[in-house]
């Protein structure tokens, strides 16, 4: 049993290193302030003054870089992804450092007894799940105990301790936070009242944009220039780089569509002839994600795959494989496991062939790209790009301005890096490294950046007019709704007036208050005059943010009080829950609200660069071949 138990050690530690991941970080590696190990580093940032230092930043982010690549096969391949997993361990790291300080200010701490009483009876949900712990199909608190006892893996049992170490104050202070939460039973009936209320209504909207016309408020250029001068804050622009841009297509051509249709052929021959379906999806699928399973999709529901694939699959019969199908994906060869018509679903699996660059095309591209990479990629002179694209026979284009976190734009294409790289430590007349999409590979050249600010009237002549034109139609529409309320209070109905002027009357409902018409999504004091106005009764003029509204409950039904009071119990149980977690989440967003960050990620990477550049410059070069 002992034997047995040790060996189990290994696997076990696989699950709790996973888990546990974020806690060995801070717990077991080092002190996220960089006082641990081997001394101080640059600090990458501060929290109330707490640094955060680049040894420890780094650390974090390797480990969640391994944490993703162990759940979904790959780390961050994008710079936008990368960016993205960066902020995301920073912001960790700061959460981190708030809640240590709120627990000391609080003087909340975990004993050993504790740690040894949580270990030994509240094992982690992830270990719950390990089927050597369970009896029957559930967890059985015996059999880890045991294993615990007897294993003594100082790995395993530091990282147990790490977690609890970790977990319990946070608990402790959540109870501390959660403690004293009342729901009073007049506003779980009010909370009732809204999931259960019924109203239909009769709705007239009132659209400025469709219902003024143009014409009805010209505006001179003298009005544009006051409209711009008073509210030119609202004509802020973010940041925007000027780019410019080679590709080397890498579609496949009619060659390449052949020679993927006959290696498809071929592995279907093999399939009928007896080979093994998942052992060749292993070794020949491109569909990585289905590839390592022997092909196996799971599951599906009919609907969920695209057409041509879900029309082979569906005339199968269990057992069969499918002729080879094409799809926008490629060549598919599909095997049905199973299939359940009474619940519309099915298992199969499948091998993807995609169409692909191959042989002499493949070939062909992959120097024109291996060129593109040897001379215009990360270059200082700005004619570098256009010699390139001369040698290649490719055009320089200029690329749609981008935006400052946002994406580079081609036609349908987004383009990973290129953005990030632009506003990163680029240069103008600098060029990029080498971008690798599906479709193409690019090099782009940065021409120019635009601070964020204010532009010129000049500049934004266009959007001062769309604006201020809004505002114009607004004043004439709060106009006509004062008139139309006059003829309502003088015993007009709403139904006459809006006849008179031309504009619908829509009857909605019968909806709830937490479940209004898509109509009324923005228009949320309408649904509440909806309520809480008799049957009959009309509105005065409500505005939301894109239509000035009437409205008038035609009918009503009203909760059930006898049925709220057969479920308040079980309703009470929930909402105090709910309200327990949110405040601990307002406690948490205070704190993170109220925090002084200091990110010097930016700077450190602007010195880095000045570093960079005050290297000694490499004797020689690289000479284009023309």
């Amino acid at each position: 049993m002992m034997r047995h138990f040790r060996g189990m050690a290994k696997w076990i530690m696989v699950v709790l290193t996973v888990a546990f991941v974020g806690w060995m970080v801070f717990d077991v590696g080092m002190d996220v302030t960089g006082r641990g190990n081997n001394g101080a580093s640059a600090d990458i940032a501060r929290v109330n003054g707490t640094r955060i230092d680049q040894q420890t930043f780094y650390a974090a982010l390797r480990t969640a870089q391994e944490t993703q690549r162990k759940r979904s096969g790959s780390a961050p391949t994008t710079l936008e992804d990368q960016k993205q997993m960066e902020n995301s361990v920073l912001e960790d790291l700061v959460q981190q450092i708030l809640l240590r300080d709120e627990l000391a200010r609080r003087g909340i701490k975990v004993t050993n007894e504790e740690i040894i009483s949580a270990a030994q009876n509240s094992p982690p949900p992830e270990l719950e799940q390990v089927p050597e712990f369970q009896t029957d199909g559930r967890f059985d608190l015996a059999k880890y105990k045991r294993y615990l006892a007897a294993n003594a893996d100082p790995q395993f049992l530091q990282a147990l301790e790490a977690r609890y170490r970790d977990e319990i104050p946070r608990l402790k202070l959540f109870e501390e936070l959660a403690s004293g939460v009342y729901v009073s039973t007049a506003r779980l009936w009010r909370m009732y009242r809204d999931q259960h209320d019924s109203v239909t209504a009769r709705v007239v909207a009132i659209q400025p944009e469709t219902f003024i016309s143009d014409s009805v408020v010209p505006l001179t250029d003298d009005q544009l220039r006051a409209y711009y001068s008073s509210h030119s804050d609202d004509f802020k622009r973010p940041a925007y780089a000027y780019l410019s841009y080679v590709a080397v297509p890498r579609l496949a051509n009619t060659a390449d569509s052949a020679a993927a249709r006959a290696r498809v052929d071929s592995l279907h021959r093999r399939i009928t002839a007896g080979a093994d379906f998942a052992a060749l999806a292993r070794a020949e699928s491109g569909d990585s994600g289905s590839a390592t399973n022997g092909g196996d999709l799971g599951d599906t529901k009919v609907g969920q795959m695209v057409p041509e694939f879900e029309r082979a699959v569906l005339a199968l019969k269990p057992g069969q494989v499918s002729q080879p199908v094409r799809s926008g994906y490629g060549w598919h060869i599909i095997k049905l496991d199973s299939r359940n018509d009474k619940a519309k679903t099915y298992h199969a699996r499948h091998i993807l062939i995609p169409v692909e660059l191959a042989g002499a095309h493949r070939d062909q591209v992959e120097s024109r790209a291996d060129s593109l990479d040897r001379y215009a990629a990360e270059q200082t002179d700005p004619a570098t790009l256009d010699s390139v694209g001369r040698h290649l026979g490719v055009a320089v284009l200029r690329a749609p301005r981008v935006a400052q976190g946002e994406r580079v734009s081609l036609g349908r294409f987004l383009i990973p890096d290129a953005g990030v790289w632009a506003f990163g430590t680029a240069r103008p007349g600098e060029t990029s490294q080498v971008i690798e999409t599906d479709n193409a590979f690019y090099v782009f050249r940065l021409d120019s950046l635009q601070a964020a600010g204010i532009p010129p009237f000049d500049a934004v002549k266009a959007d001062v007019r769309r604006t201020a034109l809004k505002v114009q139609k607004w004043e004439a529409v709060r106009a006509l709704a004062q008139q139309l309320t006059k003829e309502i209070h003088t015993g007009a109905k709403l139904g006459q007036v809006a006849d008179r002027v031309k504009l619908p009357v829509q009857n909605l409902g019968p909806f709830t208050r937490v479940n209004p018409p898509v109509q009324l999504i923005t228009a949320l004091p309408v649904i509440g005059a909806a309520f809480g106005l008799g049957v009959g009764q009309t509105s005065e003029p409500i505005e939301s943010k894109d239509a000035l509204y009437f409205v008038e409950p035609a009918y009503k039904h009203l909760a059930d009080s006898s049925a709220f009071a057969k479920q308040v119990d079980l309703q009470r149980a929930q909402v105090v829950q709910a309200a327990r977690q949110d405040r601990v989440r307002q406690v948490v967003a205070a704190l993170r609200e109220q925090a002084k960050v200091v990110d010097r990620r930016k700077e450190l990477e602007e010195q880095a660069r000045k570093l960079e550049d005050q290297a000694p410059a490499t004797p020689g070069g690289l000479a284009l071949p023309y």
